[in-house]
C-alpha cells in the first residue's frame, strides 16, 4: 500500500502574513470611513450661519417689511436672500442683504401686492446650502 497522507500546507504552502495584511488593511479602511463620516456629520450639523423668518407685514402694494433672525458664528461673512410672494406664488420682490448677528429689519420693494414672505436663507463662502 502507498502512503497518501500529504499535508496540504506542505503541498501548497501557507502565507499567514497575507491574511494579516488583508485584516489590517480592512481595519484601516473602516477606521478612515468612520472618521470621515463623523467629520461630515459634525461639519454639516454646525453651520457658520443660520437664519429664520420673524414677523412680516405688507405695508402697501409695493412694500413689505420683514424681520430675519440670523445667528453668525465667529463673525462670519454671510449673504442672505428673502423673497416676497404674491397670491399666485410668483416672486414679486427679492432682497439680497448682508446680515448682522441677531435681528435684521428689512424692507422689500415689490412690483405688485405681496401676500407672504419667504426667507430663502443665508450662506457663507464654505456653506453652499442656504440655512
Amino acid at each position: 500500500m502507498v502512503d497518501v497522507s500529504v499535508d496540504l500546507s506542505d503541498r501548497y504552502g501557507t502565507n499567514r502574513s497575507l491574511g494579516r495584511i488583508v485584516v489590517v488593511g480592512a481595519a484601516v479602511l473602516v477606521v478612515a470611513f468612520v472618521g470621515w463620516l463623523a467629520w461630515a456629520t459634525w461639519f454639516h450639523s454646525t453651520p457658520e450661519v443660520t437664519s429664520e423668518l420673524g414677523n412680516y407685514s405688507v405695508v402697501d402694494a409695493h412694500t413689505v417689511e420683514a424681520q430675519a433672525h440670523v445667528r453668525l458664528e465667529d463673525d462670519a461673512d454671510a449673504s442672505c436672500k428673502i423673497r416676497a410672494l404674491a397670491d399666485d406664488h410668483a416672486v414679486v420682490g427679492e432682497l439680497n442683504f448682508t446680515p448682522v448677528d441677531g435681528r435684521n429689519e428689512l424692507t422689500i420693494r415689490t412690483e405688485r401686492r405681496a401676500t407672504s414672505v419667504d426667507l430663502v436663507g443665508c450662506t457663507t463662502d464654505g456653506q453652499n446650502r442656504p440655512r
